[in-house]
Parts: structure tokens; C-alpha cells; sequence
């Protein structure tokens, strides 16, 4: 009765578990690490071939991602997921197949000029095919059998549509243990979808800790935000550019966008067109639609009751192939589009940035995380240009942010779900958060509330029967160089956004800003000695 942490160890992205248990070899997650080489050093430190099942919590990237690279190294188990989340990875593994071979296909073309070695995709679009067809469907809340002596059941978690902790009951030798790993862990109150259900019971607790170091801020209310947003750029009569994830996020903003036409918030811009421009957030919808009963919340099934789809409306329209792309930007009527990829680095949107960024009367609305390094984080901290396809181009658009939609829950939120157990687990292992957020979590858990708290580093193996940590893992060190560049980047870009707040507070003569000013020379004064 083994547990293996393999990914998302001390880090955000690459979750994946490996339990052994009853003769069997399970998998908890598949997940892509993600960042600037994200199709680099993906390795699988286990035989593919020698994998059983697979248990998913959700269909996102860093969670389902590798999914078909354990299928061409042998993998031929099944993979138990939620209906929705079966459904989303059929779009999400083929877009991620079609990625990696559109870049094999660059970077090949342009290392055949320099004698370079051929790039291999982790995967082809063959490989997505054939995983999804290993796909078995659950409800939420069916305890189920998978092997002999190991049940499963998967409860909403809240996070995503489909998402879910999973729960595990295992019995080997006469000895039974209840494993939980909670996937990622919703936010409450999300528009369409439930809040995170609670589970009882466990003896071991697999736990995220995105935001285990800070409480989300107060959320704004986000029609009222949106529609203001809306109302000035159509009254200058420019465009509004929303740069969204595809699934999620996007019909969110649809659910928002509905409920402003319906209330008739937007004066004088009757029927305003609004763009959804991404194949992949299209058919996101569509599943959204085709997946309400048992995953919508009350407020999303008593609009669907009285009638009303909760994220379709007038003047609402799609752009699946790239001439339809092409012709909103020639649509002169000022619009809504909406458009992956939602960091700004791939896709449809950087086409939209460019028509639109150089637009006084335009503006592009973030309304998620932007990661360092990221174009999008580079416009929201205050660039003056930036280059697309080549060609620089001026910033003069107007830069919003809509503040305080996340779907992860917050320090708060963890804590509350983990609460819900009602007697200590043996064990809670604490994974999926940057190395210092975990770290900060787990002794809080540890030296605050009394938990038996651990937060492993990849390649920790557990003996779940004993409770006992019999391999520990060890950090992976960081180039001295790319950490260095990495932290001069955030330095520039820090420095970016220090202007923009200090442009914003022209004019003021208060006490604070001349304290401020104070403590920002002396900052100077130090590291210039």
C-alpha cells in the first residue's frame, strides 16, 4: 500500500500520484507541468505499460495533459472521470496534440536550416485520439468498484465543470485505509456550477494549496463592473477585447454578458454583437450545454426551467474558421470579442491585440491570471509596445482588469474544506502551490491547527498502511542562470506596474504619497550603494 507523489509537488502544474495498492498500479492525475518549456522534460518515471487506471479530478492541462504520452509508452487501462470531465478532455487533448505538432513543425522547419536535431511532439494527434477512446464516465457521488478490494467515488469539488476530489477506499492484507485527493479545490459562489461539496471521512488527505498563503479579495460585483466597461468603450466607439481561457472562463463572461442584456444595463448600444473567436471555446460551450443536470448550481437550473439558456443571448455569434476570424476585424460596429488563449502568448487574440491595441477608443479587459513572462502580463504592467507577428505596436488602448474571478478557493476556502473532515486524518499531504506557499501552509497546519501536515517533494513514496514516509524526495535545483533572469524579469516588471500606480496617483500631495515617495528613494539610495 504505496503512495508515490510524482508531480505538483512544490510546484502549481504537473499533478500526478501514483498509488499502489491490491496488485494494481493506479494513476491520480496525468498532468502537463506548464511554464516557458512547457513541451520539454516531460519524462514518466514509471513503466506506462504497467499502469492499470487512471483516476482524473478535472480536465485541465496540468491535470490531464500527459494522458496520451502514457498511451504511446504502452498505457492500455482505463481512465474514470466525471461525464463533463470525459467530455472536456476530448477537446482539450486534441488542441493540445495539435499544439505540439503545429510547434514540432516550426521548430523542425527552422532547424533543418542549421543542422539541428528533429523535435519530436510528446505526442500526435493519433495518440489524443486513441486515449480519449479509453475514457469511462461516472456521476457524481456513484461509488464504484475499480479492482478487487478498491472503490472509488467521485464528489464535486467545485472547480471546474466535471471537477471533482476523488475518494478511494482500499483494503489489502485485512488492512483498510480511505485516501482523498481533493483535486483543485473551487472557489464559492462561481456562476453555473455547484460550490465544493465536503467529504467526512479519510485517513489520508491529498490536498491543493494554490492560494495557501492569501485570501481573495472582496469580489466586486461583476455585472455592474462589466457592464461599465462595456458602456464606455461602445460610447467611444471602439472595440472590446477580452482575452479569455476557453473553457471556464469564457462561459462565465457569456453568463455575465446575458444577464447586462437582459437588464438592459448598456444604453444606447442596442443588440451589441458579441464574438466568440476560438473554435475550442465553442465547442467548450456546447458541452457546457449538453452537460446542466447534476453539474449546473440551483441559480443556473431555475433559468433553465423558466426557459432561458444561461450563457446564450441576442446578438451573440461564433468564429470557428480563420476567414471568420479574420472578418470581425473588419466589422467596423463597435463589439465584444472574446478570444483564447487567455495569457495573450498563442491563438486568435494576439490577431485581436493587434487590430485593437493601437486603438485609443479600444480596450482589452483581463479577467484571469496572467503568469510572469506572459504577454498578456506585460501589457497589464504597463508596456508601451509590443511586438505581434514581427511588427511592433503601440499601446494606446485603455487597460482594464476585471479583479477577483479565480476558480481556485482561497486560503480561507481550504481551510474550510479541509474543517469538513470531522475527525484529524492521519496524514495530509500538502501539494499543488508554489515551493514557499506550500511550505507556508503545511506549518500552519502543522503548528496552528494540530495537523499531521507533510509536503513532499517529487519522488516521495509512503507506506499508506504504516503512515510512514519511507523515500523522501529532494528538491530540483534551478539553473542559477534562468533563476536569475527570472527574477530580474519580475524585478522590470514590478517596476512597470510601480509606474502605473504612481502615474495613477498624480496630483496627490497627501501624507502617504510623500511617505511613499520617501521610502522608494531609500529603497534606491540601498541598492544603488
Amino acid at each position: 500500500m504505496r503512495l508515490t507523489f510524482l508531480g505538483a509537488t512544490h510546484e502549481v502544474t504537473g499533478s500526478c500520484f501514483y498509488l499502489e495498492v491490491c496488485g494494481k498500479h493506479i494513476l491520480i492525475d496525468c498532468g502537463m507541468e506548464q511554464g516557458r518549456d512547457t513541451f520539454e522534460n516531460q519524462e514518466l518515471p514509471i513503466p506506462a505499460a504497467g499502469v492499470d487506471a487512471v483516476l482524473l479530478t478535472h480536465a485541465h492541462i496540468d491535470h490531464s495533459g500527459k494522458l496520451p504520452m502514457l498511451y504511446q509508452q504502452g498505457f492500455r487501462g482505463e481512465i474514470h472521470a466525471t461525464g463533463a470531465t470525459s467530455a472536456l478532455c476530448d477537446i482539450m487533448l486534441r488542441d493540445s496534440a495539435h499544439i505540439q505538432m503545429a510547434e514540432a513543425e516550426w521548430r523542425n522547419r527552422k532547424g533543418k536550416r542549421s543542422g539541428e536535431k528533429a523535435y519530436v511532439p510528446l505526442y500526435d494527434m493519433e495518440d489524443a485520439l486513441s486515449t480519449i477512446r479509453m475514457f469511462v464516465s461516472h456521476e457524481y457521488n456513484e461509488k464504484f468498484e475499480l479492482f478487487e478490494g478498491i472503490e472509488v467515488r467521485f464528489t464535486d469539488v467545485g472547480h471546474l465543470l466535471g471537477s471533482a476530489s476523488i475518494e478511494i477506499w482500499v483494503t489489502e492484507n485485512g488492512v483498510s485505509k480511505k485516501i482523498v485527493f481533493s483535486g483543485d479545490i473551487g472557489n464559492i459562489n462561481q456562476p453555473l456550477i455547484n460550490d465544493p461539496q465536503y467529504i467526512k471521512e479519510a485517513d489520508y488527505v491529498v490536498m491543493e494549496a494554490t492560494y495557501g498563503d492569501r485570501n481573495h479579495e472582496p469580489p466586486p460585483d461583476y455585472v455592474s463592473e462589466l457592464a461599465k466597461v462595456i458602456q464606455e468603450t461602445l460610447d467611444r466607439g471602439g472595440n472590446l477585447v477580452i482575452p479569455s481561457f476557453a473553457i471556464g472562463r469564457t462561459q462565465v463572461l457569456l453568463y455575465f454578458i446575458r444577464q447586462i442584456k437582459e437588464e438592459g444595463l448598456i444604453k444606447g448600444h442596442d443588440n451589441f454583437k458579441v464574438y466568440i473567436d476560438s473554435p475550442m471555446a465553442i465547442e467548450a460551450t456546447n458541452i457546457y450545454e449538453k452537460n446542466i443536470f447534476g453539474y449546473f448550481d440551483k441559480e443556473a437550473m431555475d433559468l433553465i426551467e423558466a426557459g432561458i439558456n444561461p450563457i446564450k443571448f441576442p446578438g451573440l455569434k461564433t468564429a470557428i474558421t480563420s476567414d471568420e476570424s479574420k472578418a470581425i476585424n473588419f466589422d467596423d460596429e463597435p463589439k465584444i470579442i472574446i478570444s483564447a488563449a487567455g495569457m495573450c502568448d498563442a491563438g486568435r487574440i494576439r490577431h485581436h491585440l493587434k487590430h485593437n491595441l493601437w486603438r485609443e477608443d479600444s480596450t482589452i479587459l483581463f479577467v484571469g491570471h496572467q503568469a510572469e513572462g506572459s504577454l498578456g502580463r506585460i501589457i497589464l504592467d504597463g508596456a508601451q509596445e509590443v511586438k505581434l507577428f514581427g511588427e511592433i505596436v503601440t499601446v494606446k488602448a485603455q487597460i482594464r482588469r476585471l479583479q477577483g474571478i479565480s476558480g481556485h478557493a482561497d486560503r480561507n476556502g481550504l481551510l474550510k474544506w479541509l474543517a469538513a473532515f470531522e475527525k484529524k486524518p492521519e496524514r495530509v499531504f500538502v501539494v499543488h502551490g508554489d515551493a514557499q506557499v506550500c511550505d507556508i501552509f503545511t506549518d500552519y497546519l502543522k503548528d496552528e491547527l494540530g495537523y499531521n501536515a507533510y509536503a513532499p517533494y517529487s519522488g516521495t513514496v509512503v507506506n499508506l498502511a504504516k503512515n510512514l514516509v519511507v523515500l523522501e524526495g529532494k528538491p530540483i535545483p534551478v539553473q542559477k542562470k534562468k533563476k536569475a533572469a527570472y527574477v530580474f524579469e519580475r524585478l522590470v516588471n514590478a517596476g512597470k506596474r510601480l509606474m502605473l500606480i504612481i502615474q495613477k496617483n498624480k496630483g496627490g500631495t497627501n501624507k502617504d504619497l510623500a511617505k511613499f515617495t520617501d521610502q522608494i528613494n531609500a529603497l534606491c539610495d540601498k541598492w544603488d550603494r
